[in-house]
């Protein structure tokens, strides 16, 4: 497999004690790569040492970015703030908790390059994340059928053409984003390939989900989201 050139978004929030070895081995894997890339960290706000970590493990490498928010704005929002300053054709993202190890990235170029697509999502083999959050994933999924009419799998972090993301139009700053993009990308027949994922256990910390409050916020911003793109339709008319 032929590496893409590619952005990795890693975004982080209170993650100072992750960041020395989750971020030094993804930077040791973009290295090893032989190709273009370019490392865009956002540090959402965080609270903690976080960004100044980051700035250690880049050690002014001029292929890595760090920015920062001045307050905790959301997955969404990191995301496309890292889609912003993404430099190369290809994009992707994770999570500074270590659990997606980086070299998964590779089962999505993988697919992108077999499939000859410009979308690859991701689905998770085995996380054990309990009942309370598997029921959760199952209504989620069932409210995007719902209103959408779309069946969607997508758990984990997709990578993508640059071209498609536009930040202009995908608003939400929340996780929510991580629905919408799917959501477009399947209801605007972009051609895309699934592939399963390792999912592991956090190198520290716990994790920052929202648990239940989170379907019923899901269902609001699926209405939202339904309302918005009829509204996108009626312009495109004119």
């Amino acid at each position: 497999m032929k590496a893409h050139a590619l952005t990795l978004i890693v975004f982080a929030y209170n993650e100072a004690e992750n960041v020395p070895v989750v971020l030094a081995d993804i930077l040791g894997w973009l290295r090893a790569r032989g190709t273009e890339w370019q490392l865009v960290f956002v540090d959402d706000g965080s609270t903690d040492d976080t960004r100044g970590r980051a700035e250690t493990v880049c050690g002014g490498d001029a292929n890595c970015v760090i920015v920062s928010h001045e307050a905790n704005r959301g997955i969404g929002a990191a995301i496309k703030t890292g889609v912003r300053l993404a430099a190369l054709p290809w994009v992707t993202f994770l999570p500074c908790d270590g659990q997606i190890p980086v070299r998964e990235i590779e089962k999505l170029e993988a697919a992108a390059e077999r499939d000859d697509v410009s979308v690859v999502f991701s689905v998770y083999r085995d996380r054990d994340d309990g009942v309370h959050r598997k029921v959760l994933s199952a209504g989620v999924r069932g409210l995007i059928f719902a209103v959408h009419g779309v069946t969607m799998r997508s758990d984990g972090p997709y990578l993508f053409r640059r071209e498609l993301f536009d930040a202009a139009v995908l608003k939400p700053d929340t996780f929510f984003l991580n629905f919408e993009f799917p959501i477009r990308m399947l209801r605007g027949g972009e051609r895309f390939a699934t592939e399963t994922i390792e999912c592991v256990p956090r190198v520290r910390g716990t994790s920052k989900s929202t648990g239940w409050k989170r379907i019923v916020g899901v269902a609001r911003d699926l209405i939202d989201l339904r309302v918005r793109l009829a509204r996108e339709r009626k312009l495109r008319s004119r």
